[in-house]
């Protein structure tokens, strides 16, 4: 922990798996072992990067469960994947990047980047769930509440962040904010929903082969 300011906790390349460490480790352990399932819909064999320059979310939740998906992109075998799902009621993200890569037969590798929210415009969403792998950047919160009960986050039973999911285990591990901003991110997932997603300046560009200089990091 760098330092505290009013209202706000700060940490430097904060990964949202990891707060505590330990438990959000056993939280996720938890969810394992009892099958709570993070996005309601199969989840493709591949992760996707995401970049973005600022993202300021208000409404935030954080509880550990699992993605079913499919293994690889030409396997239908069916497999559980642990993640972190970060929820914001509402959210801004601006200079937000989004990269996937593909082996297309007869060209190779393929990533796919869109691109959005650069200069004046801005990504909006709402009831926004990440179903994140990985993370990194800066972070900061406002009113943070860390070790509620994944069902309290709720905002039907007094919570700080939107619906949870159904199939989350209710009393496991979780944390909440009034408001988060986070800086610099660097994000895996898996899956991503929204109720409403905005992408103002949308640019989408395809790219041979794959590595930093055509993906999004």
């Amino acid at each position: 922990m760098e330092s505290m300011a009013r209202g706000g906790t700060r940490w430097k390349r904060f990964a949202l798996v990891m707060v505590p460490s330990v438990a959000a480790t056993a939280a996720i352990g938890v969810g394992l072992a009892q099958g709570a399932l993070a996005a309601s819909f199969a989840v493709s064999g591949q992760e996707f990067k995401v970049k973005a320059g600022h993202l300021e979310g208000y409404g935030f939740a954080q509880y550990g469960g699992l993605n079913e998906g499919y293994e690889s992109p030409t396997s239908d075998k069916m497999v559980k994947r642990p993640v972190a799902i970060s929820a914001f009621d509402r959210a801004t993200i601006n200079d937000m990047c989004q990269s996937v890569v593909t082996n297309v037969p007869g060209f190779g590798k393929i990533t796919m980047k869109l691109r959005a929210g650069e200069g004046a415009s801005e990504v909006k969403a709402k009831n926004l769930y990440l179903d994140v792998a990985d993370l990194e950047g800066d972070a900061t919160f406002t009113n943070i509440d860390i070790g509620v009960a994944a069902k309290d986050t709720d905002p039907r039973r007094g919570g700080k962040g939107p619906a949870v999911k159904d199939k989350i285990l209710p009393n496991s591990f979780a944390q909440q904010a009034e408001k988060a901003v986070l800086t610099g991110v660097k994000q895996k997932a898996w899956a991503t929903t929204a109720g409403t997603f905005t992408l103002g300046g949308l640019k989408m560009e395809l790219h041979q082969g794959d590595g930093p200089k055509v993906e999004c990091y």
